[in-house]
Order: structure tokens, then C-alpha cells, then sequence
């Protein structure tokens, strides 16, 4: 990846891409959920250090899911109007720093512990929405698939060694190895707010107006490197903005038909992945007879070995089959998510073991491979310049609505049933088959709404040659010398003096 400086006659910068942007956003979903997964992993260990149940655990995974979810449509506003890339350096530093103070916690305050951990949903809240944005103006329609994809991956492997983490240290000196387990994530996390640092910020719609004029999508803009102060007017009047600018931001997300039903698919969807992911391991201590670090052991592998396959096949299909047949990016998640809910269920019914395994194994990797596609979507749907926003609505309708909920439900309905997630999940699973329909339902939206993009585009580029010729034209009239034919003035000899 090169960058080359400013152009001649400000001319904007541009940058050669390659996959490393996407690699350096993956790691940031890569350090957020080994983060949270390393905590997952050493639940038993701190419900027994702070005397809490399951119901306390819930209560403690709940709120960085809620904080998060609340957090992130301002923070997609936000991802609009500044520079994503250090937007997200500077997040990942905090988050780092907080997630090791939790480690600090004295072990008669589980509110403290609590309240940490619910901070950290800001940083996730932050580094989602923008990693998303920068990811779409990078590459283009063609390449979004694998880039989401890889991105996902990325977080599936976080997943899975925060497992292994968590469930190998909470063990430790007698029980409080959990303390060790928060610090974990304190130096890479702040080796990948460094990446993010150092990663050039793309102009807004850069990939989009690149499949418009037919180019490769190999070079793109670059943000220019002076930007408006983010509060010029004082913070009191940016949050006036904001909260107006929100409301116009999410009125045109909710106008777009594709983004109404995609967020109710996508609610389902966290609902259903949180749940088991929160809790499987306690099903298979409690109904399977595992102990806790074969438990966490299986879980991870199949959060890896089901998650990476599933998540590649997703984000293949998704870049393979777009122009294949009408709504592709929102039919394979539909199909994915159906598919996903019936495994699920029926690896609930009591068998042995390992059909136990290979029925989840399909599942999660059906589960998973939804996930590109419909980011994709997404970002063919919703204009540039809301994209932030868009993400934000989306992050905030499957957390508030689907993963918030999740644990804290899942853990209720369970000890209604003397503990038994078996039939929490069995009596909950079937949530994901309404949200897969309503997936469906907007197949016929998703082409005209990603025309429109399209047609706005367009629109914006002729807008802006217009501009550049009529600037053009009252260059050469104040040298004395006629326009070309594309507005550039002629010299002596009649040529066009544009190179």
C-alpha cells in the first residue's frame, strides 16, 4: 500500500490499496472480543470470587452489550463527520487500559466490576461503526464481501482465544488467575490502536465513485488531511447539531425499506449468537456432565473451527453470487439464519455427544456465514455519507434488541427451569425464524435502494465536474485565452493545455 502527497493544483491524494486496511480493522474486532470473551472464560471463577449466580454474570456481560448498543448510533454520526482511523486508535488505547484496571477490583464490589466493564461498550460502540464506514470506502462492491468476511474471522479467532485464555488462567493461584486474565489484552491492544493510527483515513464514498467511473477499485482518495475542528462552535452546540443531525440521519435510515427489515433480521440474529455463545459452555457442564475447561475447550473450537469456515463461505457467496440473482445480499442471510435456528434447536433434543457437536459445528458455521452478506448489503444500501449512522442503527438494533437481552433473558428462562439452559434454549431458539423472514421480505427493496446510492453518485460526479469546468472556464477568461474542449484553456497553438 502506497500513499502518494498532494497533487498538482490540489489535486486530491490518493493511495494504492491493498489488504492490509482490512486486516487492520479486523484486529480491532479481534482485540474487542478476545477482550470480552477472556471474562466469558472466566466466569466460574468471578461469580465465585464476588458471590453472584448466573443471574449476576448475566447482569455483568448485559451491560457492555447495552452501553454499547446505546452508545453507537451517535458514535456512527460521529464515524461521519471525523477521522474514523484515529477515532478508533484512540479508542482501542482507552479500552485497553480500562479492561486491565478491572483486573484491580476488590471483590466486594461487583458494581465497580460491573460498571468497568459496562464502559467498555463505548469502545466497541466506537470502533464498529467506523471500521465498518472505512471498510466500505476502501473497497468497492466487488471486494466488500472478503473484507467483511476477513474481518469477522478476525473476531471468531479473538473469540476463540479469549476462551482458552480465560478458561487456562481463571484456574490459577487458587481461583484468582481471573485477575491476571484482564491484563491479557493490555499490549496488543495497544500495538493495534497503533495500526489504526497509522492507517491513512479514505474519503467518504471514495469506493463508490470508483465502481461508478469504472475504475479497478486498486487506487482510492484519501481524506484530506485538514479537517474542521469537531467542535468549532463549543460542546454544547455540537450536541444540538448532533442530536438534530441524528434525528435526519436516522428518519433517512428508516426510509430506506432494505435497513427497516434488515434491522429486525439483525436482532434476531445477535439475539440468537449471544445466547448460545453467553452460555453454551454452561450447558455442557450442567446438562452434559463436561467440566469447565472442556466445556470452554469445545465451545472455542467451535467457535473457530465453525466461525472461520462459515464466515469465509459468507463473504464468497456474498461477493460471487450479488449480481447472480435479485437480493442476494439479503437472501443468503435469511437462508443462513433458518438453517442456523433448526440446527441449533435440534442439537438441544438430548443425544450423545459428539452429534451434539457436529449439529452446533453446522449450525454456528450457517450462523456465521450470514454476517458478511448482510454487512455488505448494508453498505451497498445506505449513501456514504450516512454509512456511520448506518452501521450505528445497525449495531443498535441487534444489541439493544437482540444481544443486550440475550444473556440476561437466557440466564432467567434457565432458572425458572432449575438451571436447565437446554430448555432455555429450546424455548428461545425459535426467535431467529421471524427474523429470518422479515430478511426476506427485503429482497425486493435491496437492488432499488442500492440504485439509488447509484443514481446519487452520479449525480454528485457530474455536479462536480460541472463545478471543475466552470472553474475551468473563469481561469481562461482571466488569462485571455479560450476554454478547451473540457473547460482547460487552450494555448498558442489551439492545444488543450490540460495535461
Amino acid at each position: 500500500m502506497t500513499e502518494a502527497g498532494a497533487g498538482v493544483d490540489g489535486a486530491p491524494r490518493t493511495m494504492r490499496v491493498s489488504n492490509w486496511p482490512m486486516w487492520v480493522v479486523g484486529f480491532t474486532l479481534f482485540i474487542d472480543n478476545m477482550d470480552q470473551f477472556i471474562v466469558r472464560g472466566a466466569q466460574n471463577q468471578i461469580r465465585h470470587a464476588f458471590g453472584v449466580n448466573n443471574i449476576g454474570i448475566a447482569v455483568l456481560f448485559s451491560a457492555f452489550i447495552l452501553v454499547n448498543g446505546l452508545v453507537t448510533l451517535p458514535a456512527g454520526y460521529l464515524a461521519d463527520r471525523w477521522n474514523r482511523t484515529q477515532a478508533m486508535a484512540l479508542t482501542l488505547a482507552a479500552w485497553s487500559v480500562i479492561s486491565a484496571v478491572g483486573g484491580l477490583v476488590p471483590t466486594d464490589v461487583f458494581f465497580l466490576l460491573v460498571l468497568i466493564r459496562g464502559s467498555l461498550g463505548f469502545g466497541q460502540a466506537i470502533t464498529d461503526p467506523s471500521g465498518s464506514s472505512v471498510i466500505a470506502d476502501f473497497y468497492g462492491t466487488e471486494r466488500r464481501g472478503k473484507a467483511f468476511s476477513l474481518q469477522q474471522c478476525l473476531s471468531f479467532v479473538g473469540l476463540g482465544l479469549g476462551l482458552g485464555i480465560g478458561g487456562a488462567l481463571g484456574p490459577l493461584l487458587h481461583g484468582s488467575g481471573w485477575r491476571l486474565a484482564f491484563f491479557v489484552s493490555l499490549l496488543p491492544g495497544l500495538a493495534v490502536a497503533y495500526m489504526c493510527w497509522k492507517l491513512p483515513e479514505p474519503s467518504q464514498g471514495t469506493a463508490d465513485r470508483s465502481h461508478v467511473a469504472h475504475g479497478d477499485g486498486a487506487v482510492m482518495e484519501l481524506a484530506s488531511p485538514v479537517r474542521e475542528p469537531l467542535f468549532p462552535h463549543g460542546f454544547r452546540h455540537f450536541v444540538a447539531d448532533m442530536l438534530d443531525g441524528l434525528k435526519r440521519d436516522v428518519v433517512t435510515i428508516l426510509r430506506i425499506p432494505t435497513m427497516r427489515y434488515a434491522l429486525v433480521g439483525v436482532s434476531t440474529v445477535g439475539f440468537v449468537v449471544t445466547a448460545v455463545a453467553t452460555w453454551i459452555p454452561n450447558f455442557y457442564e450442567d446438562q452434559l456432565g463436561q467440566t469447565q475447561g472442556r466445556a470452554i475447550g469445545v465451545f472455542a473450537l467451535l467457535a473457530v473451527a465453525g466461525g472461520i469456515p462459515g464466515t469465509l463461505i459468507g463473504g464468497w457467496m456474498a461477493d460471487r453470487w450479488v449480481s447472480k440473482f435479485l437480493g442476494a445480499r439479503v437472501v443468503i442471510p435469511a437462508v443462513c439464519i433458518f438453517v442456523s435456528a433448526t440446527l441449533l434447536i435440534f442439537s438441544f433434543i438430548p443425544m450423545p455427544f459428539g452429534f451434539v457437536f457436529l449439529l452446533q459445528l453446522l449450525g454456528f458455521m450457517a450462523a456465521t456465514a450470514c454476517v458478511p452478506p448482510l454487512r455488505a448489503g448494508l453498505s451497498d444500501a445506505a449513501p456514504a455519507s450516512i454509512r456511520g449512522a448506518g452501521f450505528g442503527a445497525f449495531n443498535l438494533a441487534s444489541v439493544v434488541f437482540g444481544s443486550a437481552a440475550a444473556p440476561l433473558v437466557t440466564s432467567i428462562v434457565a432458572t425458572a427451569f432449575n438451571n436447565n439452559f437446554r430448555t432455555a434454549f429450546l424455548i428461545l431458539m425459535p426467535i431467529a425464524f421471524p427474523g429470518a423472514a422479515c430478511l426476506l421480505l427485503a429482497r425486493s427493496h435491496i437492488e432499488k435502494d442500492a440504485a439509488k446510492v447509484f443514481e446519487a453518485v452520479v449525480m454528485a460526479m457530474a455536479a462536480q465536474q460541472a463545478d471543475e469546468a466552470a472553474y475551468a472556464a473563469e481561469a481562461a477568461a482571466k488569462s485571455g485565452r479560450p476554454a478547451g474542449p473540457d473547460g482547460g484553456a487552450q494555448d498558442a497553438n489551439g492545444a488543450d493545455g490540460n495535461p
